[in-house]
């Protein structure tokens, strides 16, 4: 009965969340995310930053039953995100960074793993996050988008992009430009200040998207520094005006 009723409300656009995945309250950033995806008919998500596989599990507790390619450099977070993952047959892993051009290079790794970055992190962040800190490195293998993208070059795919990459972001959708026609969504994390040295800014992303084609569609709550209640990063929902839903 229960799947009777979502089946309906779904031929009349309505979104069924399950209650436990958001702690019994409604999320409208949530809500707007799933529907663009579904509008836009998203089958292969590239899930970059994946760390544990928070936003996956979530992505798929909203919804979205199609393929998740997750990207998480860190050796021993990539072993946890395996084990996460083993039951999705839709679901995979690669231990693997990416950037703006093939090379290796060294990831600095955070206590709590979520902050680690090959960039060096600035004192606002630490002093907002002490659980932050770099506590060792770790040498990562990094490839482009556009060299990845080849394995999945179709009419067929539908490709939305996460980046989730503690100010380095940039870098990424640097190493994507070649393949930037086939790509309709990209979710970027933001920065209203520098948390990284190096990352730019919220203004100077969207002006990049913008040249790039790429308007921005919706914004997500994201990193708050709690003890001064103050917002210090937001999610970008960025859609390819190519495919901009009329």
């Amino acid at each position: 009965m229960k799947k009777l009723l979502k089946k309906v409300l779904e031929l009349f656009g309505l979104i069924v969340f399950k209650r436990e995945t958001i702690n019994n309250k409604f999320y409208p950033d949530l809500a707007r995310r799933i529907k663009i995806m579904k509008n836009l008919e998203i089958n292969l998500l590239f899930d970059i930053g994946a760390n544990n596989g928070q936003y996956a599990t979530q992505i798929r507790n909203l919804g979205y039953t199609e393929k998740i390619i997750s990207f998480e450099p860190l050796d021993d977070v990539y072993q946890s995100l395996l084990e996460v993952s083993k039951n999705d047959a839709k679901w995979s892993i690669r231990n693997l960074a990416l950037g703006d051009k093939k090379e290796y290079n060294y990831i600095n790794i955070s206590e709590n793993s979520m902050s680690s970055s090959i960039l060096e992190m600035l004192p606002l962040h630490l002093e907002s996050a002490p659980q932050s800190k770099y506590i060792n490195k770790q040498k990562i293998e990094i490839d482009t988008i556009d060299t990845v993208l080849q394995e999945f070059d179709s009419d067929n795919n539908h490709i939305m992009l996460k980046v989730d990459a503690q100010g380095y972001e940039k870098k990424i959708l640097d190493g994507a430009l070649n393949s930037i026609d086939k790509i309709k969504i990209i979710q970027l994390e933001m920065s209203l200040e520098p948390l990284y040295k190096g990352e730019i800014d919220f203004v100077e992303m969207i002006q990049f998207m913008k040249s790039i084609g790429f308007n921005l569609y919706s914004i997500e709550n994201g990193y708050a520094d709690e003890h001064r209640s103050k917002l210090l990063q937001v999610d970008g929902i960025f859609v390819n005006e190519i495919f901009l839903i009329k």
